[in-house]
């Protein structure tokens, strides 16, 4: 049953279980964690996407990239084009779906927690000030510095990562862009982890939701494709 599909899939939705679940304990009225902070959140995010690539791979999908932004990096690194029409929807409706466990693994929360920027938080990213070319710059930046890193990490300057080790650098690399960077927008860096859950805040019942705030949803699309295409660029320019 594994295929390339079912791993994006698969990787997407734990990746947006996990993740979201995270922001979710942390924001959430009646949670053990609520008030837990912003460390938890960025750690909790990191062992996602370490837990989301180890599911990817076993499930079929060796380059687990869970994100458009990582596709589209590679592709414009590389010149191969092929893998976007498979991997950018599996990413999608798996972040749709890891979006919607979460909003049942909280169900009762949602009535109890008052603060709908908090409920949308549990979904889709935000910017701490809005201003729409700085919060476009964050998200061009901490992408940039994902694909780069990334590609350095497999580089043949490096050497080889022992197998089974990349997962885990690359969750300590998102934990790090977290932790320097995210503080700004939330940190999308992957425009299926915001516009997957956005879409699910928009058509699920979520108890006292306020709007889904769609003026901001071109950000953590367009900032991560454009970091993306241009950290591309540069691993080609400097031949990792």
């Amino acid at each position: 049953m594994t295929s390339q599909f079912f791993g994006e899939f698969m990787g997407t939705l734990i990746l947006i279980l996990m993740g979201n679940g995270v922001v979710a304990n942390v924001l959430l009225k009646g949670s053990k964690a609520e008030g837990a902070g912003w460390m938890v959140i960025t750690t909790g995010w990191a062992f996602a996407v370490m837990t989301g690539v180890f599911t990817s791979i076993a499930c079929g999908s060796p380059a687990a990239h869970l994100n458009p932004a990582v596709t589209l990096g590679f592709a414009v690194s590389s010149g191969d084009y092929s893998k976007l029409a498979i991997y950018i929807p599996a990413q999608l409706l798996g972040a749709m779906c890891g979006a919607l466990l979460v909003w049942l693994h909280f169900l009762p929360h949602w009535a109890v927690t008052k603060d709908t920027d908090a409920k949308l938080a549990c979904f889709a990213t935000s910017p701490a000030i809005s201003r729409p070319a700085s919060n476009l710059f964050s998200e061009v930046l901490g992408t940039f510095v994902l694909i780069t890193v990334v590609a350095a990490i497999g580089s043949k300057a490096v050497g080889v990562v022992p197998p089974g080790f990349g997962p885990y650098l690359v969750g300590m690399l998102v934990w790090a862009i977290g932790l320097s960077l995210g503080g700004t927008t939330g940190y999308a860096i992957n425009p299926a982890r915001d516009l997957g859950p956005r879409l699910m805040h928009t058509i699920l019942p979520i108890a006292g939701k306020g709007g889904s705030n769609w003026s901001y949803a071109p950000v953590p699309i367009l900032g991560p494709l454009v970091g993306a295409a241009a950290a591309g660029l540069f691993v080609k320019l400097v031949g990792f």
